[in-house]
């Protein structure tokens, strides 16, 4: 029945991904969906693999791609990323999770953007008022993650977004629902825990996203040709709502070599979003134990494949897990992934094994 099931999952993968490279659609909805912040992706190790991470997470930022990965948990973790974006934008990551052994693995995490310091800008005063604002936007979330069989694990997460511009504001909930799946196909040692993965997620499926705030509130002449004192008339302007960016994820991940000192992963992911076309996004990833050192992780990638008009080129990354007794430690990731003319990112992150 297991063998049976497998196949079945493993020929609904390999029709997705099909489906997802020869029949994609032309982006119609860019740039009609709130909270973008959301899809840019977090966490260095999967930046690293170019954001082919789904099928592979298996730790503490699984809070992010995938919750399912957080049912693979044996340790406490904890896990903090700084990503500089692009024109002096910051974003950074965090996230801490415990393991409750027969019950689960439960996290909580925080993505978070801050845009600076702007000047504000009139008609009359195009160089600016002597004022300025703020823009931010941030995400909190609690997940929770368990594995209902040593080869199939599950999770959830709930979400509250924000986004503020100044004195204006918008907010939603959302979830994110994930599955990974642990295969004995395609094993380069034997061992079932080193087959074929397959995992899949669907992320901010939730509700709209408004602005309001006193910014909006604005005094108008309502009737600009008819005497009478109009012109003070107090208006609030109301704004659209907007769906948040619904991401679809499928993928699976193979490791042609496996032995005690070397691994090498190789994984791909489908994607399947609201608001541009379908994408496949490929990475590889290989590790070596050093005595002395401890593992060291070489990973490359390449996100958005068959994506129209596409900036995301290749990324590349370093790994160093330092082990402690009793299976504590610690690891120091970092990425540069290449966005064609808006230049280049870095993204450092580490975690904390307890």
């Amino acid at each position: 029945m297991k063998r049976i099931l497998l196949i079945m999952l493993l020929l609904t993968v390999l029709c997705t991904l099909e489906y997802h490279t020869s029949y994609a659609q032309s982006p119609i909805r860019v740039g009609t969906t709130a909270a973008e912040f959301l899809g840019i992706g977090y966490g260095a190790a999967g930046c690293a693999l170019g954001d082919a991470y789904v099928s592979m997470v298996t730790d503490i930022s699984g809070v992010y791609w995938n919750p399912a990965g957080l049912s693979y948990m044996t340790n406490g973790q904890a896990l903090f990323t700084y990503q500089p974006w692009l024109v002096d934008i910051s974003t950074y990551f965090s996230a801490v999770g415990i393991n409750l052994e027969n019950y689960g693995t439960m996290a909580i995490g925080l993505i978070g953007v801050n845009y600076g310091e702007m000047k504000v800008t009139t008609v009359e005063f195009q160089q600016g008022t002597g004022e300025t604002f703020f823009a931010s936007d941030y995400a909190f979330s609690f997940s929770y993650g368990r594995r209902l069989a040593s080869w199939f694990g599950f999770g959830a997460t709930a979400k509250y977004i924000r986004s503020s511009i100044w004195h204006t504001n918008a907010s939603a909930m959302a979830v994110d629902l994930g599955v990974l799946i642990q295969t004995p196909f395609f094993s380069a040692s034997g061992s079932e825990d080193k087959g074929m993965r397959i995992g899949m997620s669907l992320s901010n499926y939730g509700t709209r996203m408004e602005y309001n705030g006193i910014d909006l509130l604005r005094s108008v002449d309502i009737s600009p040709d008819e005497t009478g004192n109009y012109k003070d008339s107090e208006v609030y302007f109301s704004t659209e709502d907007w769906e948040l960016p619904l991401i679809f994820r499928v993928g699976m991940s193979i490791m042609p070599m496996a032995t005690m000192r070397q691994q090498l992963t190789l994984a791909m992911d489908a994607l399947h979003v609201n608001n541009n076309s379908e994408s496949v996004n490929v990475g590889a990833e290989y590790m070596v134990s050093t005595p002395g050192i401890g593992k060291v992780f070489l990973r490359g990638g390449y996100r958005a494949l068959f994506l129209d008009d596409s900036e995301f080129g290749p990324t590349f990354g370093i790994g160093v897990l330092r082990q402690l007794m009793g299976n504590s430690g610690f690891q120091f990731d970092y990425t540069y992934r290449d966005i064609g003319i808006l230049g280049y990112i870095n993204t450092f992150g580490i975690k904390v094994i307890l």
